[in-house]
């Protein structure tokens, strides 16, 4: 593969990402952050819609 035809300095590409994505916002201080916490447990399936009988009948009885 061939070099580039011409270099860029690291100034010029630091404007070149600015022009490309903007400014980064302004930074979350620690005081600013907060701790989250899962209220409900994580549920790998949907609610179930209709009785066990519904579900046998979906998933057969072994489901």
């Amino acid at each position: 593969m061939s070099e580039p035809a011409e270099s860029f300095t690291d100034e010029e590409y630091a404007f070149l990402r600015h022009v490309r994505f903007g400014e980064l916002p302004p930074r979350v201080g620690p005081d600013e952050r907060v701790e989250c916490t899962e209220t409900e447990p994580r549920r790998d399936r949907p609610e179930p819609a209709g009785g066990p009988d519904e579900w046998n009948l979906r998933l057969g009885p072994g489901g």
